[in-house]
């Protein structure tokens, strides 16, 4: 009988496919531990790092591994002051190595992302010489609009939550495109083409992980 697992690994097969077409590099792997090692082994040592913020890669517990590794880390969350947060989120832009999640990846390999303060997506776009996406199964999507009503309706309530916002979607679970000044979604990014060449990689995990 068919599982899940086999499921996912046939989506995702067809997802890379699209990846391939839009210069993105795509790999599957079937749990964590696998992503884990995956991104370490596309890294290579004395290589600098950054990261957007993202419950996937807490999931997969990269960042412990990142941190006993020969590496020099880009991490925001050692800023003791906003001075110095603002000085590590420009200093990611010139990294050699940024990872991220996606707010949701269409079956043909578009990768669809919503940010507020737009660090992450700048990262995405332009700068650090590799960018690693990591992405449960979860979040592939049948097309361009599923993908964004996801990011909207799903993943930014979620995170909005988690990261305790003053926006309408924590009280009532969805998006009301508001205009407060706590809004986490104030851009809106779709990538359907990776310059240069496989610059952008996408890790799909067979698990659900994120939100």
């Amino acid at each position: 009988m068919t599982n899940k697992k086999d499921y996912y690994k046939v989506k995702a097969e067809n997802v890379i496919k699209g990846f391939k077409k839009r210069n993105i590099e795509g790999y599957y792997v079937k749990d964590s531990e696998e992503a884990k090692n995956k991104i370490i082994d596309l890294i290579e040592e004395n290589s600098s790092i950054s990261w957007g913020g993202s419950m996937t890669l807490k999931d997969i517990g990269i960042f412990d591994e990142l941190k006993s590794g020969n590496y020099k880390l880009l991490d925001r969350a050692t800023a003791k002051t906003s001075a110095e947060k603002e000085k590590i989120y420009h200093q990611a832009l010139n990294a050699d190595y940024y990872l991220m999640s996606s707010n949701a990846i269409t079956q043909t390999g578009k990768l669809v992302n919503i940010d507020g303060t737009g660090n992450r997506l700048a990262a995405l776009m332009y700068g650090p010489k590799n960018v690693i996406i990591v992405a449960g199964m979860n979040k592939v999507a049948a097309d361009e609009e599923s993908a964004i009503k996801r990011a909207n309706n799903q993943a930014g309530p979620a995170n909005a939550i988690r990261l305790d916002t003053d926006t309408p979607c924590t009280r009532i679970g969805y998006c009301t495109k508001c205009h407060v000044d706590d809004t986490i979604c104030s851009h809106t990014v779709i990538t359907r083409f990776s310059h240069p060449e496989e610059r952008i990689k996408v890790i799909l995990v067979g698990e659900e992980l994120g939100y």
